[in-house]
């Protein structure tokens, strides 16, 4: 179960960038940020109040409102990014974020961080520069070729600062009630700009509205789905499969939208997947067992 609940979360997100592209043929960027967070509520919920008889909304912690600041923050700019660029451009997200935290890390927490660490940093950001610089004339990308890897840089940093409170608020709360309460938020947050902001874009069409259902879908329940494969799998297995969904994303951007698929964006995805590997998988170590005892690992 715990294989088919981490297959289940990264093909989810996988979806997202068509997904997001097919709903702004329909509503504006804005829109789709805020009804990808009033779905996920309803979606997640339903599930809580289903599974615990009882959904707890909470706002006294700070990192609540940092959390949702930082979600919001990521929503909003990768939906803005989405639906003016390819809808396999959300795949940079994740390197970002993750030179973010090992900066933030170093910085600001005053951990230390490895060789391997900075080593993964840099093939992160050697990848993200592939898949931006796509082969275009320098020319080009300086007059504005590089505004949706600005976009989605920062969309990635709101995202690192909802990891940074996930790390903080799980101590306090479990996953399903943090991640509720904090998606209350968002959604208020969100809200915000939608008197200035909101429109149409197109006519309303059903592919549109499925799309906005499933990001609903997505937003509310895909983090339980992962947190509780984690609990069931190993962790390298986890690592290499939810990192595989940046291929899923590829694949799905041109059989959907027939997106431009480069030799440069395939060897900038492989570079900073690698990346990502190298810093997420431990590091194994040889150790002596005596002999007669059992040293078998059960997944």
């Amino acid at each position: 179960m715990g294989y088919v609940l981490l297959l289940l979360a990264t093909l989810s997100w996988s979806f997202v960038g068509i997904l997001v592209k097919t709903a702004s043929a329909m509503v504006d960027s804005a829109t789709i940020t805020f009804l990808r967070f009033f779905l996920g509520i309803v979606c997640l919920g339903l599930f809580l109040g289903v599974k615990n008889r009882k959904v707890l909304l909470r706002y006294d912690l700070r990192w609540i409102w940092l959390g949702a600041l930082g979600k919001s923050c990521n929503y909003f700019f990768e939906n803005l990014a989405l639906s003016i660029g390819y809808s396999y451009g959300n795949i940079l997200v994740g390197p970002i974020q993750t030179v973010i935290l090992l900066l933030i890390s170093a910085v600001w927490l005053k951990e230390s961080v490895s060789a391997r660490g900075w080593t993964a940093a840099a093939l992160c950001i050697g990848g993200v520069l592939i898949i931006s610089w796509n082969g275009m004339p320098l020319s080009v990308l300086l007059s504005g070729g590089a505004l949706t890897t600005l976009l989605f840089a920062l969309s990635a940093f709101g995202s690192a600062f909802h990891v940074l409170s996930q790390k903080v608020l799980i101590k306090e709360m479990d996953a399903g009630n943090m991640n509720f309460s904090v998606f209350v938020w968002c959604s208020v947050l969100m809200a915000l700009p939608l008197p200035v902001r909101a429109h149409w874009t197109g006519d309303i069409h059903m592919p549109a509205v499925f799309a906005l259902l499933a990001l609903g879908l997505i937003t509310g329940l895909s983090f339980y789905w992962f947190s509780q494969a984690l609990l069931r799998v190993t962790f390298p297995v986890a690592v290499i499969v939810s990192n595989s969904g940046a291929l899923f994303t590829i694949l799905w951007s041109y059989l959907f939208f027939r997106d431009p698929i480069t030799v440069y964006i395939l060897i900038g995805a492989a570079v900073f997947m690698l990346g990502l590997l190298l810093l997420n998988l431990p590091i194994r170590r040889t150790v002596r067992v005596k002999e007669g005892l059992s040293h078998g690992e059960q997944a």
